[in-house]
């Protein structure tokens, strides 16, 4: 699946803000784009958190929760080199012929650096992290609390949901409890614990404030992830720790805030962690699977907006489910024959209200396994067979 904008209700959103941070020449920029914005394997991370810290047995419950779970919170610096971009004025020969040393050479190339946080999640060094905090690293520095550091190899990073699992050669390691994400509510106690603007070992609370925001709602359309959103201060440099809640378990990975509010940021759920680093240490890398459909939920005022829309070819008759407003050409979606205009009632036979739904749904199929689409077309109902392809990640 693509974007879930009406082809006439796209929002619009000021930049997202990843939370990677660093220094670069000239001055500081955020992750490794300066334009953009667990798994614990087969075995269970040990559990270094007591089952029942409540803010009504104890008024110190977040001291409690940062003193078991500080020390295995990290620091990540991470390099890059990427080429100097030269104007193309400097490249026009007659200049070095006239001005000749007075032309600076400038470097072809420069490195970048960026710090984030990560997670330790088993005791022999595996960390999780943001992809955008070492995706295209040349080299990966992890620092503990005690102040040890060690040399970290990029097992896998996955774009599309952001997430990316780092190892170090160490054993005996402090480890984070995951909680399951489905059961976290808005309203529960929210803990961050990072290194934001280069502050190491800083903790905030709040709450969650929301849960399932899908990408399009966050502003990061070619994302793959149903974020939970907190009002937990986070900045640039918390990206890649973990979100906990009051006992101390980690509910999410802080990722990105909205660069046009206050009080809002997105955490990574940890269902989604754990799913996409179990294929990430065993492939190096993650599948998605993917419809190539371009969906808006439907009410009777998106029904009467787009039926309204003189440069709208399509024609709604229906104000609930979810429209299909365009199928990627070539995409599973066209093989299997759905059309724009159609309204999808039913995937796997689940009733369908939203096409965040869809997605949940798609996300948890298999690559070339069948998903059974049940819609509305020209009044008629019927049922689609489709076999979902593995999704293009996004570029740069």
């Amino acid at each position: 699946m693509t974007s879930y904008s009406s082809p006439n209700r796209s929002a619009q959103f000021l930049s997202l803000v990843l939370l990677g941070a660093g220094l670069a020449t000239g001055g500081s920029y955020l992750a490794w784009n300066p334009n953009s914005p667990l798994h614990s394997s087969s075995t269970a991370a040990i559990a270094q958190v007591p089952p029942a810290i409540v803010p009504q047995a104890d008024p110190n419950f977040v001291t409690n929760v940062v003193d078991r779970v500080g020390p295995a919170v990290v620091r990540i610096n991470a390099t890059r080199t990427v080429q100097t971009e030269v104007p193309d004025v400097l490249r026009d020969p007659r200049l070095r012929r006239y001005f000749g040393n007075q032309i600076p050479n400038l470097p072809s190339e420069r490195v970048q650096r960026g710090v984030g946080s990560g997670f330790i999640v088993s005791g022999d060094g595996r960390i999780i992290t943001n992809a955008h905090v070492v995706d295209g690293s040349d080299t990966v520095r992890v620092t503990l609390k005690d102040g040890r550091s060690f040399e970290g190899q990029v097992v896998g990073a996955d774009p599309v949901t952001d997430v990316a699992v780092v190892k170090i050669d160490a054993n005996d390691l402090p480890t984070v409890q995951m909680s399951n994400s489905d059961q976290v509510r808005p309203g529960e106690w929210a803990i961050a614990i990072g290194n934001p603007l280069g502050l190491d070992n800083t903790v905030t609370a709040g709450i969650v404030s929301a849960t399932g925001r899908s990408s399009g709602q966050v502003g990061v359309p070619d994302r793959r992830v149903a974020f939970i959103q907190t009002d937990a201060a986070i900045n640039p440099g918390n990206s890649g720790g973990p979100l906990l809640n009051q006992r101390g378990q980690v509910i999410g990975m802080n990722t990105a805030i909205r660069a046009d509010a206050q009080g809002i940021g997105f955490a990574i759920p940890t269902n989604t962690i754990e799913r996409i680093a179990q294929q990430l240490e065993t492939t190096g890398k993650a599948q998605h699977p993917y419809l190539g459909v371009e969906m808006v939920t439907l009410s009777p005022e998106v029904k009467e907006e787009i039926n309204s829309d003189s440069s709208s070819d399509l024609n709604v008759t229906e104000d609930q489910g979810v429209l299909i407003a365009r199928v990627v050409p070539n995409s599973p979606a066209a093989q299997a024959g759905l059309q724009a205009g159609d309204v999808i009632r039913q995937v796997n036979g689940e009733a369908i209200a939203r096409s965040e739904d869809v997605q949940r749904i798609v996300e948890n199929s298999q690559v070339g396994g069948n998903v059974q689409i049940a819609i509305r077309r020209n009044g008629q109902d019927q049922s689609i067979d489709v076999r979902p392809g593995a999704y293009p990640a996004p570029t740069e």
